[in-house]
């Protein structure tokens, strides 16, 4: 289906949201260039709409871009933040566009372009039946971009029903990232197999009545909204521990629930950055290039949280409420940087810190390749190992020379190491017990002959991506092969089979479709 720039901006009429309006008034231009341009003037006053050809007044903000950028914003396929940085769209007021955004209910080709559209059942592919420690638990997963969606990934791995719950109107951001291939975003098939899809707008009377239906079944909610927000469409854990007592509830926040930061908006940057972690990451204070607080910090102790939640359920029948506030979660991964500040008068850093880089015989080296190896013969019998395999059994003693002779000696080893190329240094130190690795750029990690062995890649065959690599469970239970798997579910995929699961009829169904509530 052709989608023109003006069918997308004649649908905001019925895709207004007046409970999203109140108490809000702005002007808002959209001027539009390239082959199909066209230009628009919107008002927005207490909760009414008004939407005139051609630019009228004075406007409280201005949106100029390409027709065909706008097109591919609305649909999908152009990242809202890319397309500011890149300068595809110009806006004169960020935050006056993003107040007009929440406005409107997301664009939808196949309803906003045919509102009489009926509903049809999505066409599932069988999908394997999951096993694992975690079988017969249902999670409710209310998260979004990483740390949440990574976590109940590698729970559904293990076996529980995760739901995946998304506002069709402001669905997982994450599904709209680069790189997207025919409308699919990488990031998002890479932090979603194995769950089902509920697309519902949950902040509505009718959908927040679905969702405390499928609260009384599950054993787990777990949300990754700014505190308050849950209570604002009476998902908090006060109004559903009354819905299930035993119900486990998982709040993923920045800075925690109830602290002076909590309402406080943040990315992994602060968080490692609150807790020093960059300090360490470099001879400046450096950003790492991996999400250390999403992943280390959120999922894996959303994950932690979960589990042991339902251990403690098993014995006392109770439900719960766990906070787990990443920039808590990630500070352990300073545990030795801080037990050693404690004991030195001058900051801890990358300059005189063993384990960031401050001694020669624990570092990275580049080669004649210009690739690098991992050197970490941190014990004196595999430094002494390496002198011996290098005949320089001089340098055996080095190791707890002072700071000269040790920045010396990083001379030195950076002149042996940029004698050979990387795969001859592995090849002349592999019978060598000293620590030495390949350090492997991204497509080597892909193919690495011993990550492959251990079934850390599930490989699954994407209408749109091809094949498509997704990352197992990294633990290994004997009995249980958590590389059973299916593809990221597209939005709703599941809508209709879960509220047929949950115990609404077709007419019901119907209707909250008619009302778009559902998709």
């Amino acid at each position: 289906m052709n989608v023109s720039a003006t069918d997308i901006i004649q649908s905001l009429s019925q895709r207004f949201r007046a409970e999203k309006a109140t108490a809000f008034s702005t002007v808002i231009h959209i001027d539009l260039s390239g082959k199909d341009a066209v230009a628009y003037t919107i008002e927005i006053a207490d909760g009414k709409f008004l939407l005139k050809q051609g630019l009228i007044g004075t406007a409280t903000c201005s949106i100029k871009c390409d027709a065909e950028n706008y097109i591919a914003l609305e649909t999908g396929k152009l990242n809202p933040q890319l397309a500011l940085v890149s300068g595809k769209v110009s806006v004169s007021n960020i935050e006056e566009m993003l107040r007009f955004i929440k406005c409107f209910k997301r664009f939808d080709e196949t309803k906003d372009l045919q509102p009489n559209n009926p509903w049809q059942e999505f066409t599932i592919t069988e999908r394997p039946q999951l096993t694992g420690p975690l079988k017969g638990i249902r999670i409710l997963d209310f998260t979004r971009l990483l740390p949440g969606p990574i976590a109940t990934m590698f729970l559904a791995q293990q076996g529980a029903d995760v739901i995946k719950i998304e506002d069709p109107d402001n669905p997982d951001y994450i599904r709209s990232f680069q790189p997207q291939m025919q409308g699919y975003s990488a990031f998002y098939l890479a932090l979603n197999s194995n769950k089902r899809s509920l697309a519902i707008n949950f902040f509505t009377d009718e959908g927040k009545a679905v969702i405390h239906q499928l609260i009384k079944e599950a054993d787990v909610l777990i949300e990754q909204y700014r505190p308050g927000v849950m209570a604002k469409c009476q998902l908090d854990y006060a109004t559903v521990k009354s819905i299930n007592p035993t119900l486990i509830y998982v709040s993923v926040t920045g800075y925690g629930n109830n602290s002076s930061l909590a309402n406080n908006a943040g990315h992994d940057l602060n968080y490692i950055a609150h807790c020093g972690l960059p300090y360490v990451s470099g001879h400046t204070p450096t950003l790492p290039g991996f999400q250390a607080a999403d992943i280390a910090g959120g999922a894996y102790m959303s994950m932690n949280a979960i589990t042991t939640a339902l251990y403690e359920r098993e014995k006392t029948g109770k439900g719960n409420f766990v906070n787990v506030a990443m920039t808590d979660c990630v500070l352990p991964l300073m545990a030795l940087p801080l037990a050693l500040q404690q004991h030195k008068d001058e900051n801890v850093s990358a300059l005189n810190f063993e384990l960031a880089g401050s001694i020669a015989n624990y570092n990275i080296y580049e080669c004649a390749d210009e690739k690098h190896v991992a050197l970490g013969a941190l014990e004196p019998k595999f430094w002494s190992a390496f002198c011996e395999a290098v005949n320089k059994p001089s340098w055996k003693e080095l190791i707890i020379a002072d700071a000269r002779n040790i920045s010396e000696l990083k001379e030195e080893l950076s002149k042996l190491f940029k004698s050979k190329t990387q795969q001859d240094w592995i090849q002349f130190l592999k019978n060598t017990d000293c620590c030495i690795t390949p350090v492997n750029n991204l497509k080597e990690v892909l193919d690495d002959k011993y990550l492959n062995e251990q079934n850390l890649f599930i490989e699954n065959q994407h209408p749109a991506m091809g094949n498509f690599k997704t990352l197992r469970h990294p633990l290994n239970f004997e009995s249980t092969n958590f590389a059973q798997n299916w593809i990221a579910p597209e939005l709703g995929a599941d809508t209709f089979a879960i509220l047929k699961q949950t115990g609404y009829n077709d007419e019901e169904i119907n209707m909250l479709l008619q009302k778009r509530i559902i998709h």
